[in-house]
C-alpha cells in the first residue's frame, strides 16, 4: 500500500512539474514576443545607445562568436576607477580567506555566503540591498557597460545579477560539479554576462571556458538546444564526442581581464585546482526572463538620481 501511494505521489509530482514548466514556457514566450520585451525593444529603438569604437567592437564580436575579451583599461581608461575596484576586491579576498581559515579550523562561519554551488564563496549571494554607493553596482550600470548590453540584446536590458565570486582550489582529483561542467545558462534565450578577473587566472585557477557560436542562432546553437526550463547540462561524455578540443576557448588572463559572453551558449568554469579564482560578475537579461525564469539577486535602494535607462535596468 505504501509503495502504491509513493508511486502515485511521484506520478502526481511529475504531472504537476510538467504543467508548471508548460506555464513557465508560455509565460516566457508571451513576455518575449508580446509584452515585456516588445515594450523594451521599443524603448531601445527610440533611444539607442551611442557607442564609441571600443564598445562597437565588443558588440560586433559578441554577435559573431558570442564572446570577446578586453582589458578593463580598454573600456575604462581612468586608472582611479580600477584602483577603487582593486581595493574593494582585495577586501573581499582578505575577508574570505580569513573566514575560510576559521572554517578549516572547525569554526562555524555564517558570514561565508554560499549557494548550492558550495565551492564558490560570494560577496552578495541573494537577498541583498544595493545602492549606487556600491562600486560594483555603479560599474554595472555605467553607460559604458549598460550601452554594450543593450546594443547586443537589442532592447533595454535588466541587470539581473551583481556579485563577486571566490573559488577556492580543491586539487586536481576533485570531481567537476554543477557549473564546473559544460552547460547552458537557463536564464534567457539571449543574455550577456560580464566577468572581471580580480586576480591573475591561469590553468590552475579554473579559468572560464566557452564554445564559440554555441548560443541560440549560432552554428552550434541546435546542439542540445536552449529551451526555457530545458535540460541545461548535456551528457558530458557525449559532449566530448561532439565538440572538439580546438573548438573550445579557455580564458586565462591577468587581473583586469574582462570577458563578455552570451552564456546561453555552452560554457564552464571554476574548476580551481591550485590557486583561487576571484572575479566580479554581472548578468544582463531581457525583461521576459525576470517575469518568468529568474529572480534578481539584489534589491535596488535608490540613493541618488539615475537616468531612465539605468533605472529601467535596476527596477
Amino acid at each position: 500500500m505504501h509503495r502504491n501511494r509513493t508511486r502515485l505521489a511521484a506520478r502526481v509530482n511529475r504531472i504537476a512539474t510538467a504543467l508548471e514548466h508548460r506555464g513557465i514556457l508560455a509565460t516566457y514566450e508571451l513576455h518575449n514576443r508580446v509584452l515585456s520585451n516588445r515594450a523594451s525593444r521599443r524603448r531601445f529603438a527610440q533611444q539607442p545607445p551611442a557607442l564609441d569604437g571600443v564598445q562597437q567592437e565588443i558588440v560586433t564580436a559578441l554577435r559573431a562568436d558570442g564572446f570577446t575579451v578586453v582589458s578593463f583599461s580598454d573600456l575604462f581608461p581612468d586608472a582611479a576607477r580600477w584602483a577603487e575596484l582593486e581595493v574593494e576586491g582585495g577586501g573581499f579576498i582578505a575577508g574570505t580567506e580569513e573566514a575560510l581559515a576559521r572554517e578549516k579550523a572547525g569554526e562555524t562561519v555564517p558570514e561565508l555566503r554560499r549557494t548550492s554551488k558550495d565551492f564558490v564563496v560570494r560577496k552578495n549571494a541573494y537577498g541583498v540591498t544595493l545602492g549606487l554607493n556600491d562600486p560594483w553596482l555603479r560599474l554595472a550600470t555605467d553607460r559604458r557597460l549598460l550601452g554594450i548590453a543593450n546594443a547586443y540584446l537589442g532592447l533595454w536590458s535588466k541587470l539581473e545579477y551583481v556579485d563577486l565570486w571566490y573559488t577556492a582550489p580543491r586539487g586536481g582529483d576533485a570531481e567537476r560539479r554543477a557549473s564546473q561542467r559544460w552547460h547552458r545558462d537557463f536564464n534567457d534565450r539571449h543574455l550577456l554576462k560580464v566577468f572581471i578577473y580580480l586576480v591573475d587566472v591561469d590553468e590552475g585557477a579554473g579559468p572560464f571556458e566557452y564554445v564559440p557560436r554555441s548560443a541560440p542562432g549560432g552554428a552550434l546553437g541546435q546542439l542540445w538546444p536552449w529551451r526555457p526550463m530545458g535540460q541545461c547540462y548535456p551528457p558530458q561524455a557525449d559532449f566530448g564526442t561532439r565538440i572538439a578540443p580546438e573548438q573550445i576557448r579557455t580564458f586565462t588572463g591577468q587581473k583586469g581581464t574582462m570577458i563578455f559572453c552570451n552564456t546561453s551558449g555552452f560554457h564552464r568554469g571554476g574548476y580551481a585546482t591550485a590557486t583561487p579564482r576571484v572575479l566580479a560578475t554581472f548578468t544582463y537579461c531581457s525583461p521576459a526572463s525576470l517575469v518568468s525564469l529568474t529572480d534578481r539577486n539584489f534589491t535596488f535602494s535608490p540613493s541618488e538620481a539615475v537616468d531612465a535607462e539605468a533605472l529601467f535596468a535596476l527596477t
